[in-house]
């Protein structure tokens, strides 16, 4: 596959071993009890892992400005590293990843696979510093707005100790936070907050594997049941090659047939016409209201 990029607007990530103590794999990680004020013989239970995607999903693009934050941020990096004045929309990226788009503009423009590879990371990083910029100018929610029932849902949520929630999106990782904290919901997602970017893979399917992992890695939580909430047939893929239960929105471009006929096994996929009835989604998560 094609390489990641290394951005260095993140931080390096620790060795990590996936077998910590015991004694780190108990209580919730937004508890303010200690791990070791439990009994010794307690077994944390394993928690639910709902993984959310962005764009189409969490927030939709509205007015003239739709996405304006992340379309600039490839636009720019576009301009600065390959002196193209383009944008996004020339192709199809509904569901892809951002390293995937750009490889798909730059083709569209005739630019060679070996030059758009070995410049992806420089791409990465111009779009991550236009972001940045964008975010201290406080541009980063222009254009965009939280879908209906999103908030009550990841405040519901986050009151539970029974599940992590995480985001599993085509996003670069910071761009992604930017997006949450620019709309007022970053807080509601299990600390440190995780999950799978397109700065981690190209290919949305190994991008909630990766959500898994980080689960245990960086949260010391064993996952027992996975739910990837999406918009896109990508993401109900995504989530049978991860291993999770697809909840599939209508919220975004692509309608119910679409999103079904994704999936291998269609037991594996609830289609819901938005995030609004937050006990169905509950429900649907395996979750009791």
């Amino acid at each position: 596959g094609a390489p990641s990029c290394m951005l260095s607007g993140t931080l390096p990530r620790p060795t990590i071993h996936l077998a910590p103590p015991r004694a780190h794999l108990r209580g919730d990680t937004r508890s303010t009890r200690a791990a070791g004020a439990r009994s010794p013989d307690a077994m944390a239970p394993g928690k639910t892992l709902i993984t959310f995607d962005v764009d189409g999903t969490l927030i939709k693009a509205v007015g003239a400005h739709a996405n304006k934050f992340h379309k600039d941020a490839f636009a720019h990096a576009f301009k600065i590293v390959h002196g193209l004045d383009t944008n996004i929309d020339v192709i199809a990226h509904h569901g892809s990843t951002d390293q995937l788009v750009i490889e798909s503009v730059l083709k569209h423009h005739g630019v060679e696979h070996d030059i758009i590879w070995a410049k992806m990371p420089e791409c990465c990083d111009a779009m991550l510093a236009y972001a940045y910029g964008s975010a201290a100018a406080g541009f980063a929610a222009t254009g965009l707005e939280l879908l209906p029932g999103v908030k009550e849902l990841l405040e519901r949520l986050a009151e539970r100790d029974d599940c992590v929630v995480a985001l599993v999106t085509g996003n670069l990782e910071r761009i992604a936070w930017i997006k949450m904290k620019a709309l007022g919901v970053e807080g509601l997602f299990t600390k440190p907050g995780i999950g799978g970017f397109g700065s981690d893979d190209t290919e949305r399917g190994a991008l909630v594997r990766i959500a898994r992992k980080r689960c245990l890695e960086k949260l010391g939580v064993e996952v027992v049941a996975a739910v990837h909430v999406g918009d896109t047939p990508n993401d109900v893929k995504a989530a049978e090659v991860g291993d999770a239960k697809a909840i599939a929105v209508t919220t975004g471009v692509f309608d119910a047939d679409a999103l079904l006929n994704a999936a291998g096994d269609k037991a594996n996929v609830t289609v819901m016409d938005g995030l609004t009835d937050v006990d169905a989604v509950l429900r649907a998560c395996g979750l009791a209201p």
